[in-house]
């Protein structure tokens, strides 16, 4: 029987805000994976169609996330491989072996490897981009309505101008990494007035 192999990604660690998301995909052995690609290089209206083929068509798929005071408390890359390791373990089939986008491996109980670019040369590893991307996304559109002011539906939590404009017009939020040196700053001013 041929192995089978998990691609992972994750979304939001560049962020400053909300939670960092992965993805765990698992495809069967041989299936067409035509159309795949790095989610930040596709469309929005195509990352959804895809994330949708993704969902109905892989062999297993599954999505962990890290929220904004587990990021705050362990910093951001252990949080992003708890994750990803939330997300393997929610795959209702368990991979032989575990690709991952990036330079370091996270703390999984089965065998894999790190891959840089990996998000643009694994089909996996695109695919779980993809539904990580997608996911988050939603995610921080739901935030912005329950949250207006922020644009957090716009900028997604990256630190754009215009999120630190508001940031700094508005005061962070509880969506707001306060290990971050850009919502540290405005706290610390803050508190300083």
């Amino acid at each position: 029987m041929a192995s089978l192999v998990a691609g992972i990604d994750e979304v939001g660690r560049g962020c400053i805000a909300g939670p960092v998301i992965a993805a765990a995909v698992i495809f069967a052995p041989g299936q067409d994976t035509h159309g795949l690609a790095d989610s930040k290089r596709l469309r929005p209206d195509r990352r959804l169609v895809l994330a949708g083929r993704i969902c109905s068509e892989s062999l297993a798929w599954a999505v962990g996330r890290a929220e904004v005071s587990e990021i705050d408390q362990l910093n951001i890359l252990r949080a992003t491989h708890l994750a990803m390791c939330r997300a393997v373990a929610a795959l209702p089939v368990l991979p032989d072996w575990v690709r991952v986008d990036g330079n370091r491996y996270p703390p999984l109980d089965c065998p894999g490897e790190a891959i840089v670019g990996g998000d643009a040369s694994v089909a996996e590893i695109a695919a779980a981009s993809i539904l990580a991307k997608v996911f988050r996304d939603r995610e921080m559109q739901v935030l912005d309505r329950l949250c207006p002011g922020y644009a957090l539906g716009v900028h997604k939590g990256y630190p754009t101008r215009l999120h630190i404009d508001r940031l700094a017009s508005r005061g962070a939020g509880f969506f707001h990494r306060r290990s971050f040196a850009p919502v540290r700053a405005v706290i610390d001013r803050s508190s300083a007035s």
